[in-house]
């Protein structure tokens, strides 16, 4: 899927790609999306994390914050280095009048590469993904992880390409995150059983 969003950044222009995927705009959706992009929010991630830890998950949780600050930095770092105009002021550059803007939702200017919310539903879902390791419950944290990315772009926060970065950014730091763990666990295990002997 990455691999398709890619290939399509490379072919299409971020403004075609923008409005190929605003096509369609209402009301029910306005308001699903205003709050749905809520989960790809740091404070739902932090949230997820303690609830996690007070579940009794404590590896888990762990895993989940190292791949909530290790995508929130690189995303963060990004930003500052490359500051992109977001959509709307792309638009006002360009002298593109663009008529699917939702009331009270904030108009951000820059920052727009890479989407940050993205990059933690990403590093988060992926986790989970590995940590269950079933397909259904696989395929369902995808569609979640692809509608927050999607409403980065309903909302006008984001162009496709800012989305795509976003998740590979946070796909890579879940893994890494993840298996990194993984190693270290396994290593600590094995030096307290070889200490046992």
């Amino acid at each position: 899927m990455l691999v398709v969003g890619i290939g399509i950044c490379l072919e299409i222009s971020k403004l075609n790609s923008f409005i190929f995927l605003n096509f369609y705009h209402c009301d029910w959706l306005d308001y699903f999306f205003s709050y749905y992009t809520l989960l790809g929010d740091g404070l739902f991630s932090i949230l997820v994390i303690v609830v996690v830890y007070f579940w009794k998950e404590r590896r888990l949780a762990l895993i989940l914050l190292i791949a909530f600050l290790s995508s929130g930095i690189i995303s963060q770092l990004i930003k500052r280095l490359i500051n992109d105009p977001r959509p709307c002021l792309y638009f006002e550059q360009i002298s593109f009048q663009y008529p699917y803007l939702i009331k009270g939702i904030s108009k951000l200017s820059y920052g727009s590469f890479p989407s940050g919310h993205t990059a933690t539903i990403f590093a988060m879902l992926i986790i989970f993904v590995l940590y269950f390791g079933q397909k259904r419950i696989s395929l369902l944290f995808l569609l979640l992880a692809v509608l927050v990315g999607y409403s980065r772009i309903y909302l006008s926060h984001h162009f496709l390409q800012d989305v795509v970065a976003g998740a590979v950014i946070g796909s890579i730091s879940g893994l890494l995150s993840y298996y990194f763990c993984s190693m270290a666990g396994s290593k600590n295990g094995e030096e307290q059983m070889g200490s046992n002997i």
